[in-house]
């Protein structure tokens, strides 16, 4: 069982007094406030050493340095008081010190709302002997520049048990806004069922790298996963089964909200996904009357793609997604709700057309915004509309084209290519997990694009952002996932994130190597991929 990261409540007051020992003991001279003493080794991370790569660093002055008398200083916001708490939850195990979250005082680390060149998510980190200034817009751009003062710390800070520091932060400025308004993951849920502890762990690392969503794949051939009280049969039979034939299972309305609530609380929003026409045997298997021919089909529990189908020509289709949509969107707070339409083999092509043209409205019927895979652009994609896409670089250009007419036509694109970022995709032939349809996608691979000069014939406007999928179909449990998801997820992240400007992948294999003691302390099993000069592990 991998040790799960303590984010809630304070260490006890023995241990946190043991730790303030060892501190005093290996800061020997150290004073509040202060850079570290002459002749001390130490030196802490460099502002421009974090991922993803912030838009302006300035270096310069002496270090801050955490200490037992470090408060964490917040403005009068209540908003601005939750990412303080947070950030003490992060660093009282570690630092074994109080750090109280206080509207008083000076100095120590200070969280600010205030209006400026932040848009909705950039944050200023100003640092220096007297402290560090986290500045923001918005909520989401202070706990952002909360993940980036983590990386400035020693990654013994992830520990959940008192380690000795010293806890210096560089001297200096970062500005910092996102290139793109999506930066996503999906996990998909189907193919494997995930609990909700374990999706909520990967929502803590997704936030580590300032992503902002998460896109849940909810329904598909081998298992439906969320609780829908006018079908109820699509869970407690459709969702009863998963690959190789295990026991399954699916979110209740509870647990949907209590995920969507703890992303929200990660400044992620929750993207649900209900995959049709194509990939819905469990909902056929559940429902007869969704079938043509009105005869449920079996479980299935293999990983076949693109022979099922709902039933185009039925008004009972309709009613379905109706029910279904209705009820997700009424426990979805975000903006947009997916509706897959990828690999759908058996519907004939006009079928797939004038199924889309009745779901579409059903979705802005209840407030959402419609999202599809790119098959979505060979139909008639709704004003607003976003399209994911998922070919790979030696797609046909006829392929290609469509989505670029869409894209000029209106519809914004999420990129999602299956050759650089579908994380489940092996490293190379001896990766025991994973598929390898797409082929082999090493680190340098998945990092090593560009999102607005992907697609020939693409405005740099249609592009919404980058998302890193995770299919689940070998996958079943967290320290799989993990073992798949690092380390190219942070390079998507920064694909996402950071200025094209600073898109090197010498300087970002470095980077990246220095990420390896931080997931060692987070308890993260990562692919220790050879093309990364990682540091000898202990």
């Amino acid at each position: 069982m991998r040790r799960q990261r303590r984010h809630h409540g304070t260490t006890p007051r023995t241990a946190r007094l043991f730790g303030s020992l060892l501190l005093v003991m290996a800061a020997g001279a150290f004073t509040l406030g202060a850079g570290p003493a002459p002749g001390t080794a130490a030196a802490p991370v460099p502002l421009d050493r974090v991922i993803p790569a912030p838009a302006s660093v300035t270096p310069g002055g002496s270090p801050y340095r955490i200490t037992e008398g470090t408060r964490i200083r917040v403005d009068g916001s209540r908003e601005a008081r939750r990412v303080g708490e947070y950030l003490a939850d992060v660093l009282r195990p570690s630092t074994g010190y109080r750090l109280p979250v206080t509207g008083h005082g000076r100095g120590g680390i200070g969280l600010r709302l205030a209006d400026g060149p932040y848009g909705a998510e950039g944050y200023r980190l100003d640092s220096g002997p007297s402290g560090v200034t986290l500045t923001a817009a918005e909520p989401a751009g202070l706990f952002h520049g909360v993940q980036t003062l983590r990386q400035l710390l020693p990654a013994t800070v992830e520990k959940d048990s008192p380690q000795p520091g010293p806890w210096l932060v560089a001297g200096g400025t970062i500005e910092d806004t996102p290139r793109y308004g999506w930066r996503g993951a999906m996990l998909d849920v189907s193919r494997h069922f995930f609990s909700v502890d374990e999706v909520k762990r990967y929502i803590d690392q997704l936030a580590l790298y300032k992503l902002n969503t998460l896109h849940l794949h909810l329904s598909d051939d081998q298992g439906w996963r969320i609780a829908v009280d006018s079908w109820p049969r699509l869970t407690t039979h459709g969702g009863s089964t998963e690959v190789g034939g295990g026991p399954g299972g699916h979110y209740t309305k509870a647990d949907y909200k209590e995920i969507v609530r703890y992303a929200a609380s990660r400044h992620l929003e929750v993207v649900p996904e209900i995959d049709m026409p194509g990939h819905t045997n469990a909902a056929l298997a559940s429902y007869a009357e969704l079938n043509c021919d009105g005869v449920a089909p079996p479980l299935y529990t293999g990983t076949a793609v693109g022979f099922s189908s709902l039933c185009v020509g039925k008004d009972v289709t309709y009613d379905f997604v109706d029910d279904v949509v209705r009820e997700l969107a009424a426990l979805t707070p975000g903006r947009y709700l997916h509706i897959g339409g990828d690999e759908a083999h058996s519907t004939p092509h006009e079928d797939f057309v004038k199924f889309m043209d009745r779901v579409q409205p059903i979705v802005a019927k209840y407030g959402k915004t419609v999202i599809g895979w790119h098959q979505l652009t060979g139909a008639n994609p709704a004003r607003g509309a976003l399209a994911q896409y998922w070919g790979l670089d030696g797609t046909a250009g006829q392929e290609k084209e469509r989505v670029a007419e869409a894209a000029r036509n209106g519809t914004g694109l999420i990129l999602s290519p299956a050759d650089r970022v579908y994380l489940d995709m092996k490293y190379d032939a001896n990766t025991p997990l994973g598929l390898s349809w797409a082929g082999l996608v090493e680190v340098r691979r998945s990092y090593d694009w560009d999102p607005g000069a992907y697609l020939p014939g693409v405005p740099a406007s249609a592009v919404r952002g980058v998302e890193a999928p995770l299919w689940t179909e070998t996958l079943s449990d967290s320290g799989q996932l993990e073992y798949m998801a690092f380390p190219r997820l942070p390079g998507v992240a920064e694909l996402g994130w950071s200025p094209a400007s600073t898109h090197d992948w010498e300087d970002y294999r470095v980077r990246l190597a220095a990420q390896g003691p931080r997931w060692d302390a987070l308890g993260i099993g990562y692919y220790a991929s050879p093309q990364v000069p990682w540091p000898t592990r202990g």
